[in-house]
């Protein structure tokens, strides 16, 4: 049975990736996991230089979420390539930086470091965190500006660009193609959903920052829905994030149009939940005649409307948006 899946080049032996932000770099988890279990790991943001991220509190929990404001704390990339990387580089698992900047420059500055680093697979663009006060969002809601930072990126670096999504727009399929005409490999959708929580006491925000991004299986189906329209609007694959916490959670993403999928608050849970979540993708081929997870990507059925677009570059019949 196959279970190995292919995003902008890069081969991943599962459709299971940690999601950055929620699995430190990795390393953090050794002797608690088999990280070769994971298709591969997302790092945390990483900026030029050190950053000590956001006031505390940082995390709230929500009815079926989570609301965090971390604010990106991270070594640096530098620090990151000496220090960190060649501990995540022996395991087996793909390794993808996730590219932080406040501004084009310093994220193409980021990428170019990256760019000269073995055992770095590719580069996820973070131009959707809502936590910071440069940055982040501020790229990832204006289409033109995605294409910028895109468009730099790409400039800068053989690596692939999947530059991740926000959800805190309109029309995701619109920032879609401004990133793939940029130049973009891949694609991420979605990072979280600006949120605020109140201390009615106090009547103070919750979190150190104020406002936060939502995660957990409360967003998973504006995050299928979003996934599943920027699938439709571009060519290049999409890796879908948002609330997984099953085997049904992460194939409805697959069947959405997501090549592969990223595990995020879950971890927090259980950090051990990869093994059961490949079980399960295992048993729901088995039951359904199929020896190949890429069979099930795209085969939504959505009343009125043609499948997603091929992710290697052929229309189904209909075409895409």
């Amino acid at each position: 049975m196959n279970l190995a899946v292919e995003v902008a080049g890069i081969r991943l032996k599962n459709p299971l990736l940690a999601a950055s932000g929620t699995f430190g770099y990795g390393v953090e988890y050794e002797g608690i996991l088999d990280l070769s279990l994971l298709g591969g790991i997302v790092s945390k943001g990483l900026y030029m230089e050190p950053r000590d991220g956001a006031p505390t509190p940082r995390i709230v929990e929500t009815p079926s979420g989570l609301l965090n404001a971390i604010g990106l704390q991270g070594v640096g990339i530098h620090a990151f390539v000496r220090d960190v990387l060649p501990r995540m580089a022996k395991h087996d698992t793909a390794i993808l930086v996730n590219v932080c900047g406040e501004t084009v420059d310093e994220y193409a500055e980021v990428a170019r470091v990256c760019d000269g680093a073995p055992g770095i697979a590719g580069l996820e663009v973070n131009i959707s965190c809502p936590n910071v006060k440069k940055g982040g969002m501020a790229f990832g809601g204006d289409p033109r500006l995605t294409h910028e930072v895109v468009a730099a990126v790409r400039k800068a670096t053989r690596l692939p660009v999947i530059p991740k999504l926000s959800p805190n727009v309109g029309d995701i399929a619109v920032f879609a193609r401004a990133a793939q005409e940029a130049g973009a490999d891949a694609l991420s959708c979605i990072n979280t959903l600006l949120g605020l929580a109140i201390d009615v006491e106090t009547r103070r925000p919750k979190l150190g920052f104020g406002t936060g991004g939502l995660s957990g299986p409360a967003i998973r189906p504006v995050a299928v829905r979003m996934a599943w329209q920027a699938a439709r609007a571009v060519r290049i694959p999409v890796i879908g994030v948002g609330g997984i916490a099953s085997a049904a959670d992460a194939l409805e993403f697959l069947v959405a149009g997501c090549r592969a999928v990223q595990i995020g608050t879950a971890n927090f849970v259980d950090p051990g939940i990869y093994e059961g979540v490949l079980a399960g993708l295992r048993a729901h081929l088995e039951r359904h005649g199929l020896d190949d997870v890429n069979s099930v990507v795209g085969t939504l059925e959505y009343p009125g409307l043609p499948r997603p677009c091929d992710a290697a570059g052929t229309d189904e019949p209909g075409g895409c948006a």
